[in-house]
């Protein structure tokens, strides 16, 4: 650790924060909201769960705001994530990511559609069967219990999401490494 500060002081012509600065294995290193296993890279877990309560904000029932101005938000801050950290190679929590993503957006639009009469129409039109539709109309549960049932997702489909405006991570992910 000596030689490192003389090296970037006088060659690199750069200030070390002798504070933040440390010689560690490259296992136990955290640099820039990655960590690194191996020869492998992923992001931290600080970074994956930034992302999340970023989502969280994004996506929450009580943000009086348009879908479409929901959905661009969120398109461009996924965009952004990803072209950052698309870098790493981590590719398994991504599914479960996009999953969870698409079940706060449709707890979003059943929150919108507030009245039993709303939300049955509404999924009528988006294709659900009229009887599952009345029994989510009808229910009682919350919005986001809601949008786990075959009635919501036979309606809202991945592909409807997807016309709506929503990007996925998961295929974010996959362009950026298999373009």
């Amino acid at each position: 650790m000596a030689w490192v500060p003389r090296f970037v002081t006088l060659k690199l012509k750069r200030v070390v924060n002798e504070e933040k600065s440390r010689v560690v294995k490259t296992n136990d290193l955290h640099f820039l909201g990655f960590t690194f296993r191996g020869k492998k890279i992923r992001w931290s877990r600080q970074a994956l769960e930034g992302f999340k309560h970023r989502i969280r904000r994004l996506t929450k029932r009580s943000w009086g705001i348009s879908m479409q101005r929901r959905l661009r938000e969120l398109r461009l801050y996924i965009q952004g994530w990803i072209n950052y950290f698309g870098l790493s190679e981590y590719y398994r929590p991504l599914p479960g990511l996009d999953e969870w993503i698409r079940r706060r957006l449709r707890m979003g639009y059943l929150k919108q559609w507030r009245r039993p009469r709303t939300r049955i129409r509404n999924l009528i039109r988006l294709g659900t069967r009229t009887r599952t539709a009345v029994s989510l109309g009808l229910s009682s549960k919350g919005p986001y219990r809601l949008a786990r049932t075959l009635a919501t997702q036979s309606g809202m489909t991945n592909k409807w999401l997807e016309k709506q405006g929503l990007v996925s991570v998961r295929e974010r992910w996959i362009k950026f490494h298999y373009a």
